[in-house]
C-alpha cells in the first residue's frame, strides 16, 4: 500500500454510515466476537500443547483426537480462537504452494514438489469435506480461481505462470487459459487474458474457524484462551517439553508452536517470520444491477496478476471483498491493533476496487480491517517436529495459509504419532530457512521492497510492456 495518500483521496472514499474500521474482522462482525473461554486454571500436565488456537493449532488438535481419541491435548492462546489471521483473511481456500519451486526440489527432487503441490489440491477437498462431515456453515462454495492480466507485462507474466505451473504439479485441466467467451462470466475491467483453477473455493474463514474450535473441544480438547505463552522449553532430561504462561506451565510430550506471525512474540523465537501486513475492505451488498453487470455468478476467488496483487470475493451476501498484502508494518513484533488498518490501505484498496469493477466504484465501503501473516526469510512454509526437544512447529505459509494449515495439521498429526506417511515425505517437512535481520534492518528492507513492486506495477500499467527490472530488484531484497 502506498504510504502517503492525499486528503482528497481519502474524501474520494465512499463509505457507510456504519462503517467500522477493525473490531477484528467484517467476519467476526458477521459471527459476532465470541464469548472467551477461560483461561488456563493452573500447571498441568498433558500428552500434546499446541500453542495457538488459529487454524495450524485447530487442525492439528482436530486430527490428533480423531487418531487417538484419549490423548490429552491442550491449545493454549492469547486471545480468542481466530483472533489472528485465521479470521481476518480473505476467505480464500485455495491450491497456491507458496515459495520457490526450485528451493523445494533441490534437496528433494522435482517430484517431491509436485507431490506437494497435488497434495494443497487434496486439501482444498479435505477442508470442504470435515466442514460439511461436522456440520460447519463457512459458506463454503468451490467455483476456483480466476487470475486476470490487465496490461500487455502481466499477461506475458500470466502465460508464463500457467507453463510453469503446468511443469509443477498441475496438469492441463488443473489451471489453464479462458477463453473470451467462457462462462460463467465474471466481468472484470481491462481485462487482456485470464487463467482459470477449479482448485478453490470461497469461504467465511470466521465461521471455519468457530466451528472448527467448538468441534475440537467436543472431541475432547482443552481450549485455554486469554493465556499469553510468554516461553516454550524443549525436553531436558526427565523434564518434558513444556509452554510457560502467567497462569502456570503445562508440561507435555510435545509442545506445537502454532502461532505463525505472532511466533516474534516468544523468546528466542523473534527471527523464525516476519510478521507482513495485510488488509481488506468489503462494501456495502451490491443491486441486482450492478451484479448483473458484473456477473460472477460461480462466486470463484479472484486476483489480477500484478506484483503487488489484489484478492477479492464475492460474498455469500452479495458484497465484494478485496484485500492487497502490504498494510504498514510495525517493528514491535506481535503487535496488533484489534484489525484497525490504516486509512491509505484503505484508500488504496478502493481504487483497486474502482479499476477493476467500475459499475461498483459507488459502492459504500462497510468495514477495513487488517493483520499480520508469517514470512520466512526464503518465504518457503515448514512443518516440522523434533523428537530429541518433542518440539514441532508450522507456519510461514505466506498467503496461502487456509489450506496450508490443514495439510499441516494432518502432518504433524503424523509427526507426533511417529507414523510414517505420504505426508511426513512431503519437501516441507523439516525444512528450516536462516532468520530475518534484526527487526528495524527487516523493516527497511520491507518497505523498500513493496515500493519497488508498487513502481514497477505503475509503470507496466502505464509506460511498459515487459515485466519491469524493478520486480526483480524487489524480489532479490525480499529473498524470494
Amino acid at each position: 500500500m502506498k504510504l502517503v495518500a492525499s486528503a482528497a483521496q481519502m474524501r474520494a472514499v465512499p463509505r457507510s454510515s456504519e462503517f467500522r474500521n477493525g473490531g477484528v474482522s467484517f467476519w467476526f462482525r458477521q459471527t459476532g466476537l465470541p464469548d472467551r473461554r477461560p483461561a488456563l486454571p493452573g500447571s498441568a500436565d498433558y500428552d500434546v500443547c499446541v500453542v495457538g488456537a488459529g487454524y495450524t493449532g485447530l487442525w492439528t488438535a482436530y486430527y490428533l483426537k480423531k487418531a487417538q481419541p484419549d490423548l490429552r491435548i491442550a491449545l493454549l492462546e492469547r486471545e480468542f480462537a481466530g483472533f489472528g489471521a485465521s479470521g481476518r483473511n480473505g476467505g480464500w481456500l485455495s491450491a497456491h504452494l507458496a515459495g520457490s519451486r526450485e528451493r523445494y526440489a533441490a534437496p528433494h527432487g522435482k517430484g517431491g514438489v509436485i507431490a506437494l503441490q497435488r497434495a494443497m489440491m487434496a486439501a482444498v477437498d479435505e477442508v470442504i469435506q470435515v466442514a460439511a462431515a461436522e456440520e460447519i456453515d463457512a459458506d463454503i462454495v468451490k467455483g476456483g480461481m480466476r487470475v486476470v492480466a490487465t496490461n500487455p507485462a502481466q499477461r506475458a507474466r500470466l502465460q508464463e505462470e500457467v507453463r510453469f505451473l503446468q511443469e509443477w504439479g498441475y496438469w492441463p485441466e488443473d489451471i489453464y487459459l479462458l477463453e473470451h467467451d467462457h462462462e460463467p462470466r465474471l466481468r472484470v475491467d481491462g481485462t487482456v487474458v485470464a487463467a482459470h483453477s477449479p482448485h478453490a473455493a470461497r469461504i467465511q474463514p470466521a465461521r471455519l474457524v468457530l466451528g472448527l474450535a467448538r468441534t475440537v473441544e467436543r472431541l475432547g480438547a482443552d481450549i485455554f484462551e486469554n493465556t499469553p505463552v510468554t516461553e516454550i522449553r524443549p525436553r531436558d532430561g526427565d523434564q518434558p517439553a513444556a509452554a510457560v504462561t502467567e497462569h502456570g506451565t503445562v508440561r507435555a510430550g510435545h509442545v506445537i508452536v502454532a502461532t505463525e506471525a505472532f511466533t516474534a512474540s516468544l523468546h528466542g523465537q523473534r527471527a523464525r517470520w516476519q510478521p507482513v501486513g495485510s488488509a481488506m475492505i468489503v462494501t456495502e451488498p451490491l443491486s441486482a444491477d450492478t451484479w448483473r453487470h458484473i456477473g460472477w455468478e460461480g462466486r470463484e476467488v479472484l486476483r489480477d496478476a500484478a506484483h503487488a496483487h489484489v484478492y477479492a470475493q464475492r460474498t455469500a451476501d452479495d458484497r465484494i471483498a478485496i484485500g492487497g498484502r502490504g498494510a504498514p508494518y510495525r517493528i514491535r513484533a506481535g503487535s496488533d491493533t484489534n484489525g484497525a488498518t490504516q486509512p491509505q490501505a484503505i484508500a488504496e484498496l478502493w481504487r483497486a476496487l474502482a479499476r477493476l469493477f467500475p459499475a461498483a466504484s459507488d459502492a459504500p465501503v462497510a468495514h477495513a480491517w487488517s493483520g499480520a501473516l508469517g514470512v520466512p526469510r526464503d518465504w518457503c512454509p515448514t512443518v516440522d517436529l523434533d523428537p530429541a526437544t518433542g518440539l514441532g512447529w508450522a507456519g510461514g505459509y505466506v498467503d496461502s495459509g487456509v489450506t496450508a494449515s490443514n495439510l499441516a495439521g494432518r502432518t504433524l498429526r503424523d509427526l507426533v504419532l511417529d507414523r510414517q506417511s505420504e505426508l511426513t515425505r512431503l519437501p516441507w517437512v523439516g525444512r528450516r530457512a536462516r532468520g530475518w535481520q534484526p527487526g528495524p534492518l527487516r523493516w527497511i528492507g520491507t518497505q523498500v521492497s513493496q515500493g519497488l513492486l508498487r513502481t514497477a506495477d505503475r509503470r507496466e500499467a502505464h509506460h511498459v510492456s515487459q515485466t519491469s527490472t524493478l520486480a526483480s530488484l524487489a524480489e532479490k531484497l525480499s529473498g524470494r
